[in-house]
């Protein structure tokens, strides 16, 4: 009876430290919401800083809901002007800069602002409206 109870407050304890984990995450990635787009380098910084509206598609090769993810927004980023894929274990300072901490995360920025943070897995069809 006493292993059951310990392992019931073990599994318990592993259940709270998770869903803190995923909220502190979400919170923290969050943050930059409504703020101005710090300096970002490269093509992708060039667009932002003229104004324009862009989609940042950040993943990780080892994330497996990365995998179905980014093919998608490979695709559309050859399509459309402003979605920039942007793999987080080659570029992690563009991560940094706007507070993303999990993958994927899609970041929008409207008129040099943080317009919206979506974290998880997106269908194709969100992934288009995101960028209306």
């Amino acid at each position: 009876m006493n292993f059951l109870y310990i392992l019931l407050v073990v599994i318990g304890l592993f259940v709270s430290l998770v869903v803190f984990m995923r909220v502190f995450v979400y919170y923290k990635s969050s943050a930059m919401k409504g703020k101005e787009v710090p300096e970002i380098g490269g093509k992708a910084g060039k667009f932002v800083s003229r104004g324009g509206n862009a989609l940042f598609y950040f993943y990780s090769p080892g994330c497996g809901a990365c995998k179905a993810m980014t093919p998608v927004v490979i695709e559309l980023s050859k399509n459309t002007e402003g979605v920039f894929p942007v793999d987080i274990s080659k570029e992690m300072a563009t991560a940094k800069k706007l507070g993303v901490m999990a993958t994927p995360t899609i970041v929008v920025i409207k008129n040099k602002i943080v317009d919206k943070i979506v974290m998880g897995p997106q269908p194709a069809h969100r992934i288009k409206e995101l960028l209306s």
